[in-house]
């Protein structure tokens, strides 16, 4: 049976909204009054207020997550031990972002770097969920409070996960946490509300979505009918890394995105919204979030250069567009444009690959009229 998303939420959001409005009339009305007054009728208004606030006490604002409960995952790893920061700090960044706005998160994610592994998947041998006790420096007590604790896991391929351990896949980690790894973790017998992964340490636009262990993993979400969705970050140039300010943008937009998508009913497992923030390294400031559609040209390109002349052994490399085997971009609304002039590109990824109609199907016209083969 389907679940369905956010129903009860919208209820409490909705509830809580013309709660907050109403009590802010009420309050608004009430004051005029006694303002007018003077002498011993304002005093008696003063005193009257004064012992209704007393017994009545305002209630202190809901945080915009509070009651979300999140699984966090990536492609990165959760190590963040890199001085660049390229494996897995920027899911540090999003956990924080998380928590402060009041959501339960668990990370669940690969024990070592498994950039471009996209969706594959480990089909026999074991698993170990690694629990990290010492957190990176500076992110120590962000989710603490959360009903959790803020749990982080790493998920290794072996019995007892050590720096020589293979990692399991992006798409594993979150595979294991929905079909029983949360549960017997941290004891979360229902479905998270939302997979959150990343914050990726590069783009994932265009071409290079295929090979994105930070999508791939998020697909693995909403196959299992949960929402989710895909959070990366743009480069800085110069260094080609994703820096702490873009980081922290990225995490900051993303939890108020999140906030917003729930209370409009907008969080849903009929696509993964991919989102790419541009970088912000030099205090350059995003151009509005806008809609795109997955690109069908490439920035960069995988390349093999032989080790020797003649060798059969090759070294693999990254080239950055212009260079051999490049494709152009045809879409004029593709998200490597949108994100490369500075803006923030939101993207829907079905997991249904199937030829969309008014597309090219004489193919399909041609199986259909039997004469395919005949």
């Amino acid at each position: 049976m389907r679940r369905k998303h956010g129903i009860g939420l919208l209820a409490a959001v909705a509830v809580a909204a013309i709660a907050t409005s109403v009590g802010g009339q009420f309050g608004a009305q009430a004051a005029e009054p006694v303002a007018a007054q003077g002498g011993s009728d304002a005093a008696a208004a003063t005193l009257g207020a004064t012992a209704v606030a007393k017994h009545h006490p305002q209630k202190p604002a809901k945080k915009p997550l509070a009651g979300l409960r999140i699984l966090m995952s990536n492609d990165d790893s959760m190590q963040a031990a890199r001085a660049n920061g390229k494996d897995g700090i920027g899911l540090y960044d999003m956990r924080k972002s998380l928590c402060a706005a009041g959501a339960d998160v668990v990370v669940i994610a690969p024990w070592g770097y498994m950039s471009g592994a996209g969706g594959a998947v480990t089909n026999s041998g074991q698993f170990t969920a690694e629990q990290r006790t010492a957190l990176p420096a500076g992110y120590e007590d962000d989710c603490a409070s959360a009903p959790s604790g803020g749990a982080v896991f790493g998920l290794c391929r072996d019995t007892g996960c050590t720096p020589d351990s293979l990692s399991a896949t992006p798409a594993d980690t979150v595979k294991f946490a929905l079909h029983g790894g949360l549960k017997a973790l941290v004891g979360w017998k229902k479905a998270p509300d939302l997979v959150v992964t990343g914050i990726n340490s590069g783009p994932n636009v265009s071409a290079s979505i295929n090979d994105s262990g930070t999508v791939g993993s998020a697909i693995a979400g909403i196959d299992n009918e949960v929402p989710a969705i895909a959070f990366s970050g743009h480069v800085e140039p110069v260094s080609d890394t994703v820096t702490r300010p873009t980081y922290v943008a990225a995490a900051d937009f993303g939890a108020r995105l999140i906030a917003q998508l729930r209370a409009k009913r907008l969080l849903t497992d009929a696509y993964v919204l991919n989102v790419n923030y541009p970088d912000v390294t030099n205090g350059q400031r995003p151009g509005k979030p806008v809609w795109t559609r997955v690109g069908l040209g490439t920035f960069g390109v995988h390349a093999y250069t032989p080790t020797a002349s003649g060798s059969r052994t090759f070294t693999i490399g990254w080239a950055v567009c212009p260079a051999e085997h490049c494709i152009d971009e045809p879409r004029r609304d593709a998200d490597s444009t949108a994100l490369f002039a500075g803006k923030i590109t939101l993207t829907a990824l079905t997991r249904d690959r199937t030829l969309q109609t008014g597309e090219d199907h004489r193919l399909r016209a041609l199986v259909k009229s039997g004469q395919l083969m005949r």
